[in-house]
This record gives structure tokens, sequence and C-alpha cells, in this order.
């Protein structure tokens, strides 16, 4: 039975990994994790919960990520499978979180800055995906680029095009 209840527990784990399945796209996983995340985002949105409380929401999120992701990868013997996509949620969150998308192309525009800083990985990011080697590694380069971008997208937003 314990054997069961631990199997049914790592069940639990690579399907909030993956995003309810999301990172198991054949190609380009992340930009899927990504859009995947979209949905769950506009419909927090919706709920125009403040800042305070999207910020404990997406802390457990994260801290809840880092440790799955520890627990998983050592089990599996893996670093940063690609099918881990839940980073990409996590940093299109605080993206969202900095921006508050008002329209379609600032949701575009948090959408394609999150992706460019993803892949990009700027530094510190950059550090956390190559150095860090455990469930936060593989979690952090995304927080880092969801504020990078999230910081880049306000910025554009408040010069160009917010009046």
């Amino acid at each position: 039975m314990k054997e069961q209840n631990n199997n049914f527990a790592q069940q639990l784990m690579i399907m909030y990994l993956s995003w309810f399945g999301a990172g198991r796209a054949k190609k380009a996983p992340g930009t899927f994790g990504t859009l995947a995340a979209l949905p769950f985002i506009y419909a927090w949105s919706l709920l125009e919960t403040p800042i305070w409380v999207s910020a404990i929401v997406i802390s457990l999120m994260t801290l809840i990520a880092c440790w799955t992701a520890d627990i998983i990868q050592k089990k599996m013997q893996l670093q940063d499978p690609q099918w881990i996509v839940v980073d990409e949620v996590i940093g299109m969150a605080i993206t969202w979180m900095i921006v508050s998308p008002r329209n379609f192309l600032e949701w575009g525009l948090c959408f394609a800055a999150f992706r460019f800083f993803d892949i990009v990985k700027v530094w510190p990011a950059s550090y956390f995906d190559k150095k860090v080697k455990n469930g936060a590694g593989t979690i952090l380069d995304d927080v880092i680029s969801g504020l990078f971008a999230g910081s880049f997208v306000l910025a554009l937003s408040h010069f160009f095009l917010r009046n």
C-alpha cells in the first residue's frame, strides 16, 4: 500500500511539474508550457486579487516546484528535463503580476518577452541554469527571467503604450 501511495504522490508531482502534460510536447515544450499557462493566468487575472495575494500564491507555487523538482529529478536521475514546465508557468505568472496587461498587445508582449528572457538567460538566470544542480536551479532561472520580462514590458508599456 505504501508503494502505491508513493507512486500516486510521484504521479501528482509529475503532473504539476509538467503542467498537466503540457511539458510532454514533442517540440518546444517550454513554449507549450508558457502557452498552457495563459488560460490559468488569464482566469486568475479575472479574480482581480490584490498583488500581495498573487505574490504569496506565486511564492508557494515556486517553493512547491523547487521541492517537487528536486525529488523527481533525484528519483529519475535527471537534471532539468525539458518536460518540467511549471517553471515557465511561474515565470509567466511573475511577468503578468508585474505588468498587469490591459490588452491583447500587452499580453502578447508579456509572452514574447518572457520567452526571450527564458531562452537568453540573462545573468543571474544563467547562473541558476548552469551552476545550481537541484530543484531550485531548475525553477529559479525562470523566476528571474519572469522578473526581467515583467520589468521590460512594464517599462515599454509605461513609456510607449499607456497614457
